[in-house]
């Protein structure tokens, strides 16, 4: 039987060997894990440790119960591996794939932190990272060339919020026996289900809409079956580890993850659409509004949208746009998104472009929309173009 996002977020990892009848599966926390006998000890050391109480490292109930509920929320999909943030659940996936001769292609609009960890730290290694325009969707096989071993995706992108075909690059990836990946944070498996189009890890920051109450760092990612007994050796192999407290509280915040994202994506959409009717803004960067790039992309493949866009500013300057943000009373200045409280960060896309040209007509401000009753923020909003059309 087919069932909705809510009744799978409730139910997701809940096994009763974990829960022992109680409603959430309480916190396991250890280190060290004692044997009755040596031989019982070394049998132990012999064995797949997954779901397998072995060292603390490995796992207990608890990291295990958020992982399993992960991994059910992606068809198609093995296993999940959780880590202590995003950027080293990333990390982890592309080490899990890539080796020194290597090439990665890596879209134009990702994530500041992906960016710099390929540039840093795996061109310290001797892996290539190539940039590409996200829009070029199939066209990407002709990027592929005999050392690519991996594409990474992130639909829509992080500041602009292009949205990628998805399909498409997968097409081309598989026809060359090349590895995909994609950041699927914004949407989470619920609004795009990945894993079941063919990507082979799905990667999480599960600090925002996992967790959301802005309280915890944490990150995962899902693999297809044949890219998780990789992943899970890498994983071990760099000591990665989610603390089982803030597994806890990602299991706490996934029960309500489907109703949060109800409101956070109506409410962002509301909000949009009025900021489209301002004279102040140029333009909004919203994957649901049709002047989105890849704006049809989403209708096709996405189940909904979340609470994260950004607007351009119609001319001004940086100070008139720090006007408009110091003087919010319901936005905190802030990185991530994700929690419970609506956001409002100056973001410059131009900075970190390397094959694409950001022309816009002003400033960009990226807005985490959160629980709040929309009609206070768009109050606030109003209150704050005023106060960038005064400084201008």
């Amino acid at each position: 039987m087919s069932k909705g996002d809510g009744t799978k977020v409730v139910g997701a990892g809940r096994r009763a060997e974990w829960t022992q009848g109680i409603v959430s599966p309480p916190v396991w926390r250890a280190s060290t894990i004692l044997y009755d006998t040596v031989d019982e000890l070394r049998a132990a050391a012999g064995k797949d440790t997954h779901h397998r109480l072995f060292y603390g490292r490995r796992g207990t109930p608890t990291q295990w119960s958020l992982a399993e509920a992960l991994t059910e929320l992606e068809p198609g999909a093995e296993a999940t591996f959780l880590y202590p943030s995003g950027v080293a659940a990333i990390s982890a996936a592309l080490l899990s794939v890539l080796s020194p001769g290597d090439e990665l292609l890596l879209p134009d609009s990702v994530y500041d932190p992906t960016r710099s960890f390929a540039t840093g730290f795996l061109a310290r290694l001797g892996i290539t990272t190539r940039f590409y325009d996200p829009l070029i969707g199939g066209g990407i096989a002709d990027l592929i060339g005999e050392q690519t071993r991996a594409i990474f995706m992130e639909s829509p992108g992080s500041l602009t919020f292009e949205v990628q075909d998805v399909p498409a690059i997968v097409a081309a990836a598989k026809a060359r026996g090349v590895t995909t990946m994609i950041d699927n944070t914004w949407a989470t498996p619920l609004l795009f289900p990945v894993i079941e189009l063919g990507v082979d890890l799905s990667i999480l920051a599960c600090t925002k809409y996992v967790v959301g109450h802005s309280d915890v760092m944490l990150g995962s990612v899902t693999a297809a079956p044949s890219h998780w007994a990789k992943l899970r050796d890498t994983s071990f192999a760099l000591g990665q580890t989610a603390s089982p407290d803030d597994a806890w509280l990602g299991s706490r915040g996934l029960r309500t993850m489907a109703v949060r994202l109800k409101h956070h994506g109506a409410a962002a959409l509301e909000i949009a659409r009025w900021l489209e009717t301002r004279p102040e803004v140029a333009r909004v960067l919203h994957p649901a509004l049709p002047a989105c790039p890849g704006h049809d992309l989403f209708l096709r493949d996405f189940n909904g949208a979340a609470g994260l866009f950004s607007f351009v500013l119609n001319g001004g300057n940086d100070a008139a746009r720090a006007a408009l943000i110091d003087g919010l009373d319901l936005f905190g200045i802030g990185y991530s998104w994700g929690g419970f409280e609506s956001l409002a960060l100056p973001v410059d896309p131009g900075r970190i472009r390397s094959v694409t040209r950001w022309d816009a007509e002003g400033p960009v401000v990226r807005l985490q929309i959160g629980l709040e009753d929309p009609a206070d923020l768009i109050a606030d909003l109003a209150a704050g173009l005023d106060r960038f059309r005064a400084a201008s």
